[in-house]
């Protein structure tokens, strides 16, 4: 097989002097983007083929039947976003099938979780057709060598992660407990939680791999999988049609462009809502010259309250996305109105390609589809998703996210990639790290390193600062007067950033995240 795209294809130059920095989750995602640009592909190809181990091999953290955003931004090339994330299905039901299909749960994941699961929670999914639209406009590596490693991952058995773990001590039978093969998929031997680094594998998912591989999408869309989930959603009061699963396209967006310190950002543009909040986080910050930590809980707090009160209920996140963004610009934040479970990639290149995927599929439904180990999304039923109720967008609608991969470039030929998992401290987390690398100077792996805070928005209008330990952020939280709540250590509440840099004179560094699952590399 060719694994090498056209030969005089612009992104097949450089093959054979080609070198790439990754920033994963797993050891085995690690090798599979360092393989990757090892056969010849750059850091589009290294990020994709590290996320489709990821998806496959993380099961109640992330999944392929979830959404993604794609932020690449081409060594030859303007940035574009790919957006690959979920959106509300029911193309072609009356409105007596909606408002059904769902159970709650409640957990005591990340200090307290409700949720709603079941067949209604399921979103029409959009990752795997995003990876693939990428690797058409960007890669150098065909589908199936990029699919590959992940069908190996799953036959040969994958180590279960920590978060993966933890997550999965919590829900196993509350969320799983209801589907017997999914429930399979979540446990260890005699239905004991799967201990970090114990492993596991899913034969039936690595053949409808080896499937996808040859098959490309269609086989989620028009071929067995996308017949059988939507058999499955009929039956049980889902609502995915299969006019869904043909209408669904992946959108290529234009990034929202930040010029920040020497750097120009590249941001998820709307209808996301962590990349038009990064944007005007990171913007903020860098309007004040020596900005403080008491600095960043007063745009974090004046920020997400905005959040809480007008982008969460939005009916139009596009259109009210830029509103926000113009606002801002004319206003400062004083023109902003007063009315958990993700992944992240990334790899930057010896070209300069920096490439940012995340992706998330919530927390689950509790259900896979029959016969193909394949775990469902619950984005449906995530609460802070969903602030206008169930089942209430137009089917076709994109839903909210907190997902932010972001991309960067300076005039001196340093390239960025970054991104982080982590809910709405998404928005938070890249915050703190960017500016404190792009603003300050601050080396990656020290800026991921510090500690970060987060103001939190209780119930009753009531705003705490969770923090990790810090001196300087606790005289902060101090001086403006604010509840606050110290993390002894550094915690997964607060992200997992990963980051991958090309610096000036073309050497490649990678940097992870101690808070999550970390597996950097350069090769």
């Amino acid at each position: 097989m060719d694994d090498v795209g056209n030969p005089g294809d612009p992104h097949a130059a450089s093959l054979m002097t080609r070198t790439v920095a990754v920033a994963c989750t797993t050891a085995l995602s690690r090798a599979a983007g360092l393989g990757a640009v090892a056969d010849g592909g750059n850091a589009v190809d290294a990020a994709i083929a590290a996320a489709m181990v990821t998806m496959s091999t993380e099961p109640g953290i992330v999944g392929l039947m979830g959404g993604a955003f794609v932020n690449i931004w081409p060594a030859h090339g303007a940035p574009e976003v790919i957006d690959g994330n979920v959106e509300m299905p029911g193309r072609g039901l009356g409105r007596e099938c909606f408002g059904q299909g769902v159970r709650q749960v409640v957990t005591g994941y990340g200090g307290g979780v409700t949720m709603w699961a079941g067949h209604g929670s399921v979103a029409n999914s959009g990752a795997v057709p995003a990876l693939d639209l990428a690797r058409e406009r960007h890669g150098a590596l065909t589908w199936e060598r990029l699919v590959t490693p992940a069908a190996q991952a799953c036959r040969s058995g994958y180590p279960t992660s920590p978060a993966a773990s933890l997550f999965l001590g919590h829900v196993r039978e509350s969320l799983f407990g209801h589907d017997a093969e999914a429930h399979s998929l979540v446990i260890g031997p005699g239905g004991a939680t799967l201990a970090p680094g114990e492993m596991s594998s899913n034969a039936e998912l690595a053949d409808v791999l080896d499937l996808l591989a040859i098959q490309g999408p269609d086989l989620f869309r028009t071929g067995d999988v996308g017949r059988a989930l939507v058999a499955m959603m009929a039956d049980n009061g889902g609502l995915i049609t299969e006019e869904d699963l043909i209408a669904y396209a992946p959108a290529v967006r234009e990034p929202l462009l930040r010029a920040l310190g020497d750097w120009t950002l590249a941001i998820n543009p709307p209808p996301s809502v962590g990349g038009p909040l990064l944007a005007i986080m990171l913007s903020e910050l860098a309007r004040r010259d020596d900005w403080s930590e008491a600095d960043v809980i007063e745009v974090q707090r004046q920020v997400l309250t905005y959040r809480r009160d007008v982008h969460d209920r939005s009916w139009d996140l596009l259109a009210d996305g830029y509103d926000l963004l113009e606002a801002v610009e004319r206003y400062g934040l004083a023109g902003l109105p007063t009315s958990t479970s993700t992944a992240h990639i990334s790899a930057v290149d010896s070209d300069g390609t920096a490439c940012a995927i995340t992706m998330s599929y919530g927390y689950g439904s509790g259900l896979a589809i029959p016969g193909t180990g394949l775990l469902l999304n619950n984005a449906l039923g995530e609460p802070e998703l969903n602030r206008l109720g169930l089942h209430t967008v137009t089917p076709g609608t994109r839903l909210a996210s907190n997902m932010a991969p972001t991309t960067g470039r300076a005039d001196d030929g340093r390239s960025l990639s970054i991104g982080s998992p982590g809910a709405d401290r998404i928005t938070t987390a890249l915050m703190q790290v960017i500016a404190d690398t792009c603003l300050r100077g601050t080396p990656i792996q020290e800026a991921i390193a510090a500690p970060r805070l987060h103001v939190r928005l209780l119930d009753d209008d009531l705003l705490r600062v969770d923090h990790e330990a810090s001196e300087a952020i606790a005289a902060a939280v101090a001086d403006v007067g604010l509840d606050h709540e110290v993390y002894a250590d550094l915690h997964m509440y607060f992200g997992g950033v990963g980051a991958a840099v090309r610096r000036a004179d073309g050497a490649l560094t990678a940097a992870g995240d101690s808070r999550r699952d970390a597996a950097v590399g350069v090769s």
